[in-house]
């Protein structure tokens, strides 16, 4: 089965974050937060009513960013 490409555009309120932006800020987060590269797996929870995304990294990290 082939991939499909995709894009993803978070719109909200008056604030636009995009699949790549969040993946890139949720990385850059982990990595200051616990000092290790080596994302393997990221799982993001977006909860725009709290200006925030959750990420799991490699199925045991946690933390968040703002939107």
């Amino acid at each position: 089965m082939a991939q499909i490409k995709t894009k993803i555009e978070l719109q909200y309120a008056d604030k636009s974050v995009t699949q790549d932006e969040l993946v890139s800020r949720a990385k850059a987060a982990y990595e200051a937060d616990y000092g290790v590269k080596g994302v393997k797996n990221l799982e993001l929870y977006v909860k725009p009513e709290e200006n925030k995304a959750y990420y799991v990294v490699n199925n045991k990290m946690t933390g968040s960013i703002d939107l």
